[in-house]
C-alpha cells in the first residue's frame, strides 16, 4: 500500500486505491524571472521520485507542471533590463530546463504556460461572477471568500484573527481582507490582456486551478508544492474550486523549506544558493542524492559543506559499483526498500537499506566472495534505477592524451619526480577522471559529476 501525508487531512493516507492503473499528478512549477535556486531543486526531485516509484510499480503517471511567464516580477526584470517580459521568461525558462536536465528531472507530461491560457482563465473568472462568487471593483476582479463553504481547510488557521496587512493584502475597496485578486487591472501601457472587467492580467491563484481542472480534470489524484505555497496560493485555488462546486484535489503534498543556517532559503531574504552553480560543482547526482536522501517533509540545511559530504557518500556507492562484476538482485532486499518509499516516501530508511547493501558487499569483495559482491552490486544499481540515481552505463572512453598522462604519471613516480605526478594527476582529474592507485597500476573511473569545479555563488 502506498501511502503519503495529506496536507487537507493532516495524516499518511493511502495514496492508491486497489485497482487503480493511472495517477494524475499536478505540480506547481516556476515563475520563469530567474535562475532557480536550491529549494526549487527540491521539490522538484521529490516530485520525480513520487512519480518514478509510482510509475515503477506499473501505474500510468500523468504530471502536469505549470510555467508562470508572465508576472509583476518578469515584467520588473524586463523593465530593469531594457528588454521585454516574453524575452526574460523565455531565457530563464531555457535555465529551467537545462538546469532540470542535469538534475536528473524527467520532463512533465504537459507544461502549460499561463500566457496560452488567458482565455480560459477570463472564462473561469466569469462562471466566478456568474454564482455570485466575485465582484469587480476598480482594480480588478476579487473572489468573496465570504462565499467559500470552508476557507481554511489547508491552513488549519483562524482566518477571523487575521489581521489586515498580515499575510492578507490591504485594500480598503474590497468587501474583506480575505477576498484575493483573480484578475488585475493594469495601465494599456504595461503587459496584459483584454477582458470583459477591463485590460489587465490574470491572477496567480487563478492560472492553476484553471490549467490544472482543464488538463486533469474536475477531481485529480494529487497536487503538490513546497510548503511555501500552502497558503494563500493552494488555499486560494481550493477556494475557487469550493464556489463552483469542484471536486478539485483528492490529496495534498507538501515539500519542506530547504534552509541555511537554520533560516528558510528565499531570495527575498537574500540567502539562496544558486542551483546551476551547485550542480556544476557537485554534479547533479550528488545534489539529488542530498535531496532524496532527506525525508521530504523535513527542513533540509544544505550548504557547500553538506554537499561535500554528499558527495564523499556518492563516490562511496559508485567506488563499490565498480569493484566487480553484477550478479542477481536480491528481491527480497529490493522489495523492502520498495516498501519503506512507499510508506511516506521514508527515503531516510531506504538509504539505510542501499548503504548497507554497499557496507556489506564491500566486505564480501574483500573477503573475496565475488558471488555475493556480485549480487549487492546488482541489488544497489536496481535501487538506484527506481529511485533516478543510477550511474551512467556509458562505457569509459579515455582519450589517448589522457592514456599519455597516465603513463607519463607513472614514470615521474617512479623517477620520484612527485611534483610532476602531481601535476599529472591535476591535468587528469580536471578532463573528468578520478585517478586511484592500485597494487596493479592506476586506474581510472569516470567523474559522474561530469564537469570541472567552480564556486558556489549567493543568488541576489
Amino acid at each position: 500500500m502506498t501511502t503519503l501525508y495529506d496536507t487537507m487531512t493532516g495524516s499518511v493516507t493511502q495514496l492508491i486505491n486497489p485497482g487503480q492503473e493511472a495517477f494524475s499528478l499536478y505540480v506547481c512549477g516556476p515563475t520563469v524571472q530567474d535562475r532557480p535556486h536550491l529549494g526549487h531543486g527540491r521539490i522538484m526531485a521529490t516530485y520525480d521520485l513520487l512519480r518514478r516509484h509510482l510509475r515503477n510499480k506499473g501505474l500510468a503517471v500523468n504530471l502536469v507542471m505549470n510555467v508562470t511567464d508572465v508576472d509583476d516580477k518578469i515584467i520588473s526584470r524586463a523593465q530593469a533590463e531594457a528588454t521585454t517580459y516574453q524575452a526574460i521568461a523565455h531565457h530563464y525558462e531555457a535555465i529551467w530546463w537545462e538546469t532540470m536536465d542535469r538534475l536528473g528531472i524527467e520532463r512533465p507530461d504537459a507544461t502549460p504556460h499561463a500566457t496560452e491560457w488567458v482565455q480560459g482563465m477570463i472564462e473561469f473568472i466569469q462562471e466566478l461572477l456568474d454564482v455570485g462568487a466575485a465582484y469587480v471593483i476598480d482594480d480588478g476582479v476579487y473572489l468573496r471568500i465570504a462565499s467559500v463553504p470552508h476557507y481554511g481547510l489547508l491552513t488549519k488557521q483562524d482566518f477571523d484573527q487575521l489581521q489586515p496587512g498580515n499575510r492578507v493584502e490591504v485594500n480598503p475597496l474590497k468587501e474583506s481582507p480575505l477576498d484575493f485578486a483573480i484578475w488585475k487591472r493594469t495601465d494599456s501601457t504595461e503587459p496584459g490582456f483584454d477582458a470583459p472587467w477591463g485590460f489587465g492580467r490574470p491572477g496567480w491563484h487563478t492560472e492553476c486551478v484553471t490549467m490544472s481542472i482543464a488538463l486533469l480534470g474536475r477531481s485529480f489524484d494529487l497536487h503538490g508544492g513546497g510548503m511555501d505555497l500552502i497558503f494563500p496560493h493552494h488555499e486560494n485555488e481550493l477556494a475557487q474550486a469550493q464556489v463552483l462546486g469542484v471536486p478539485f484535489a483528492r490529496h495534498w503534498a507538501h515539500v519542506g523549506f530547504v534552509e541555511m543556517n537554520g533560516e528558510k532559503m528565499s531570495k527575498s531574504i537574500g540567502n539562496t544558493l544558486d542551483l546551476t552553480d551547485a550542480i556544476t560543482q557537485f554534479g547533479g547526482r550528488a545534489v539529488r542524492l542530498a535531496y532524496l536522501r532527506a525525508y521530504y517533509r523535513s527542513p533540509l540545511e544544505l550548504s557547500p559543506a553538506v554537499l561535500n559530504d554528499t558527495l564523499a557518500s556518492l563516490d562511496r556507492i559508485d567506488n563499490f559499483l565498480d569493484r566487480g562484476e553484477s550478479g542477481d538482485v536480491n528481491t527480497d532486499t529490493l522489495a523492502t526498500f520498495i516498501e519503506s518509499l512507499d510508506n511516506d516516501l521514508d527515503t531516510p530508511t531506504a538509504f539505510s537499506i542501499l548503504f548497507e547493501q554497499v557496507r556489506e558487499g564491500n566486505i564480501d569483495f574483500d573477503r573475496q566472495h565475488l558471488k555475493e559482491g556480485g549480487d549487492k552490486i546488482a541489488t544497489v544499481h536496481a535501487m538506484l534505477s527506481w529511485i533516478g540515481l543510477a550511474p551512467s552505463d556509458d562505457a569509459l572512453v579515455i582519450p589517448g592524451e589522457i592514456s599519455d598522462a597516465v603513463k607519463a604519471r607513472e614514470q615521474a613516480k617512479r623517477d620520484r619526480d612527485y611534483t610532476k605526478a602531481d601535476q599529472l594527476r591535476m591535468l587528469i582529474e580536471a578532463s573528468g577522471f578520478v585517478v586511484s592507485d592500485t597494487k596493479d597500476g592506476t586506474q581510472l573511473r569516470r567523474d559522474r559529476r561530469n564537469s570541472p569545479r567552480a564556486s558556489m555563488n549567493s543568488d541576489d
